[in-house]
């Protein structure tokens, strides 16, 4: 039974006996404290005048005793008609009136369904990837709010525990792929029943604890991943120059092809130049794909736009293109230690990847425990004064919380304005608020899994650079022989051709002369529908979903 419908079915059950009870003692006050004698239906019409405060026949009372009897039930009214009834009346006809949740599988024969067990910030950027590619997404919800609010904005959802014995779980062997995002040992109990039901189709988790990987694949997933380590490694490679040889982090597309996000420093010798003049093409072997301005990224940049300092450009090109573009354009600070805020799972990872490459940090939060260097409250100053972070040759906002990450930037950025700052986040919007208060770098779960279950379902490998902008990689096998910017992709779809990958180079420039051969490929850049339209005009170029193996 529904908690509303209990609260009302209480309430039916109170209401007379409050009444009866009035009743009786208005009967006896007047009968001893006025000498006026009442029946009781007369004592009764008045309690219920009195518990729905509509007024009186009976207003004769001198007595002081009963006129505060009185004045006591018009309150106990009062509170009856706009407490009670709102707390337990409302919610009842408002369930009456809300769509009732879906509690049991669609069928999902022939209609290429992926189910998705729980809704998270790690898994809604595959589910407008999976929308897109037109494959038709059922989330498996247990929890009502999070249901309510995705069957309010149009998903097809599923309301049900998978504790429950009732529940017919038969329809998901039909699925085309099963994506597990719950609690660890909730994703092990749904890739035992799907396998036990006979699903031959592929199985993916997100899991908390590394440890349990190898369980949850003996278990019958295909392939478990930790999003929270993976980004813990693109933050540890962007805060620590010793390090970003060693981690390629979530920007790397391929071997030899690196998209990043860079500030340029107010002292850097590119600051206040305009793109022609800097050459990064000539010099670097590296392309400018747009720049954040104002906290909204603008892609495409013209040759005449000049390098603001301050302002973050996105680039594309080799690591050592890109890595030597970045000591120039961002040199971190030497000698410092790098300060990471918070020390959850995600800030312990980014420690131990830092320590491993030989890095010193500062670590602070607000509880004491092992690997805490300093204790307090990091918006307070004479904390961040105790963890040196003025010296420190960058900041790491390793928080759980968005909304504390967003304020924390903005104090530690007019603490430390020349301290490179880097954050993660859970949700991709929060992104480019933390770049308007000046944030360097920031990234979110969402851009890590994203992608890496995107090229597993779908054959789509692209980077995220916020929710509407992403580079994309793909195989130029139908335009042999072409010119890469010959080839019509931009006039008929507006997508940009960035760069192209020839074994182990990467060209970013050009040439008269160059023209696509076999095992070449492309790098797209554009926004969901942008690169939608390119694949629709060009079908040979649309990513094919990789085939599993028997």
């Amino acid at each position: 039974m529904k908690r509303s419908t209990r609260g009302l079915l209480y309430l039916a059950a109170i209401l007379p006996v409050t009444l009866l009870l009035l009743a009786s003692f208005y009967k006896l006050g007047m009968h001893y404290l006025e000498g006026s004698d009442r029946n009781f239906w007369a004592s009764l019409e008045w309690a219920a005048e009195t518990l729905t405060t509509i007024g009186y026949s009976d207003s004769s009372w001198h007595n002081p005793m009963m006129v505060l009897f009185v004045i006591g039930s018009q309150f106990m009214g009062v509170f009856l008609v706009f407490m009670v009834f709102p707390l337990y009346v409302l919610p009842f006809i408002e369930e009456r009136f809300e769509a009732r949740l879906p509690g049991t599988l669609p069928v999902m024969e022939g209609r290429r369904c992926v189910l998705v067990y729980r809704y998270g910030p790690a898994v809604a950027m595959l589910i407008d990837d999976l929308l897109r590619f037109g494959r038709h997404v059922v989330v498996f919800e247990e929890d009502p709010a999070n249901a309510r609010r995705l069957l309010e904005r149009g998903f097809t959802v599923v309301h049900a525990s998978l504790n429950d014995e009732h529940l017919d779980l038969s329809p998901l062997r039909d699925a085309e792929a099963i994506v597990a995002n719950g609690e660890d040992h909730d994703n092990a109990a749904l890739v035992f029943i799907a396998r036990e039901l006979g699903f031959q189709g592929p199985i993916y988790a997100l899991v908390e604890d590394p440890l349990h990987r190898d369980l949850i694949v003996k278990a019958g997933a295909d392939a478990v991943y930790t999003p929270r380590h993976v980004l813990a490694a693109a933050l540890a490679a962007k805060a620590g120059g010793r390090i970003r040889g060693r981690v390629s982090g979530l920007q790397q597309l391929g071997s030899h092809v690196t998209v990043t996000e860079m500030r340029i420093h107010p002292e850097s010798p590119l600051a206040g130049h305009t793109l022609a003049e800097v050459r990064m093409r000539e010099h670097f072997g590296v392309s400018v794909l747009g720049q954040w301005l104002d906290g909204e990224f603008k892609a495409g940049v013209r040759g005449s736009a000049r390098l603001e300092p301050g302002a973050i450009i996105v680039a594309i090109g080799s690591p050592q293109g890109i890595a030597r573009l970045g000591e120039i354009a961002t040199p971190l600070k030497q000698g410092g230690a790098i300060v990471v805020l918070g020390f959850g799972e995600v800030g312990q990872k980014i420690v131990e990847l830092l320590h491993d490459a030989g890095e010193r940090t500062t670590v602070i939060d607000v509880q004491p425990g092992p690997g805490v260097d300093v204790v307090g409250n990091a918006l307070i100053q004479g904390t961040l004064e105790r963890a040196g972070v003025r010296d420190a040759s960058a900041v790491v906002l390793a928080l759980s919380n968005d909304n504390e990450a967003l304020f924390a930037a903005s104090v530690i950025r007019s603490y430390a304005p020349q301290v490179p700052l880097i954050a993660r986040v859970n949700q991709a919007q929060t992104v480019k608020r933390l770049y308007r208060v000046g944030t360097d770098f920031a990234l979110s779960i969402s851009q890590v899994a994203g992608p890496l279950l995107a090229h597993q379902l779908l054959g789509e490998k692209y980077v995220s650079l916020e929710p509407t902008v992403r580079v994309v990689k793909i195989d130029a096998s139908s335009l042999v022989g072409q010119h890469p910017l010959a080839a019509g992709i931009r006039e008929r779809s507006g997508a940009l051709v960035v760069a192209l990958e020839r074994e182990r180079q990467v060209l970013v420039e050009f040439g008269e002369d160059l023209r696509i051969v076999p095992g070449d490929t492309l790098f797209l850049c554009g926004g969901p529908d942008t690169l939608d339209a390119c694949f629709d005009a060009f079908p040979a170029l649309r990513p094919r979903s990789p085939a599993r193996a028997p």
